[in-house]
């Protein structure tokens, strides 16, 4: 449970916050915040390039930072230009991805590099549009990239904004599954119309989202707006929305795929399908899964008891 105790004001109206009294204030004391206490993230750093944010924010997706740090440094030794990649085969991307998880990331992100390469001359373009026709690339990591790597000014809308928002402005525990349009209207009018401010805001809010205003047991004490917390305000009235599916894994076929393409990984040559047997027990589910890694890429048929990474 968060830990102050709950002023005892009026709750913001969900729909209908009072933005403009408050926005200014909230806004320079999350920035204050972030400055002295943003995690040191080599996507972060000035020198980052664009294509160095475009694969952080590839990997980042439902993927923890920990797990990410050392995917991402070999990955950008390996090919520091869109072009680099471009060049390598699929295979080499998903043995690259390692296991990052949700692997077909790293064929979108290779057909992005491809996409870069040919038709922006192999630099990652800056402008939104340009951003989202790319292969992989949503509304989100179009707007993260145009806002990250080159200050442009939009609404950045992932999970930890999107839970401090709907806790700091409309009093709510949770923001719905997906995002509403007086979601993003409550955004559009907390963002700074300084595009280089508005990107220090979306990252700031993100960082707070992720390291204070957790999903489970927000740490309200180190919070820099807990005061003007309209959750807080409010008692911390808890979700009453739709029912969340949880994020079970045990005896998936996400877990089986992962351990089929975990032998695949580890070996250059082409594996028997009696490899393949002995990581995964149920032959219903193995070969099913089997299929599905060779219908997305991820997998070659090499012969019909044989199989590699394309």
């Amino acid at each position: 449970m968060p830990d102050p105790t709950p002023r005892a004001t009026p709750a913001a109206t969900p729909l209908e916050p009072s933005v403009d009294r408050s926005a200014a204030q909230l806004r320079t004391r999350l920035l204050d915040w972030y400055d002295a206490h943003a995690r040191d993230l080599p996507w972060r750093d000035p020198s980052a390039s664009p294509w160095a944010v475009l694969v952080s924010e590839f990997m980042l997706q439902q993927t923890p930072v920990a797990r990410v740090l050392p995917v991402y440094e070999q990955w950008l030794v390996e090919w520091p230009e869109p072009a680099a990649l471009a060049a390598a085969s699929p295979g080499d991307a998903v043995r690259a991805w390692g296991r990052l998880g949700y692997p077909r990331r790293a064929l979108r992100l290779l057909a992005a590099a491809t996409a870069i390469t040919q038709h922006h001359g192999g630099r990652v373009p800056g402008d939104y549009d340009d951003l989202i026709a790319l292969p992989g690339v949503g509304d989100y990591t179009a707007a993260a990239v145009a806002s990250f790597a080159f200050g442009r000014r939009h609404v950045v809308l992932d999970t930890n904004v999107r839970r401090v928002l709907t806790r700091v402005v409309a009093a709510r525990e949770l923001p719905a599954v997906a995002v509403t349009r007086a979601e993003r209207d409550l955004a559009t009018g907390l963002l700074p119309e300084d595009g280089p401010t508005a990107a220090a805001w979306a990252v700031a809010t993100m960082e707070l989202g992720a390291i204070v205003c957790v999903a489970a047991s927000p740490r309200c004490g180190g919070c820099p707006v807990s005061d003007l917390c309209a959750w807080r305000a409010a008692g911390y009235p808890a979700y009453d929305g739709p029912a969340r599916r949880g994020q079970s894994y045990d005896g998936t076929d996400r877990q089986c795929r992962g351990r089929l393409l975990a032998v695949l990984r580890e070996r250059h040559e082409p594996v028997h399908a009696q490899v393949l047997e002995t990581v995964w027990a149920h032959d219903e589910q193995r070969d099913r899964c089997l299929q599905w890694l060779v219908d997305d890429g991820l997998v070659a048929r090499v012969s019909k008891q044989t199989y590699a990474l394309p």
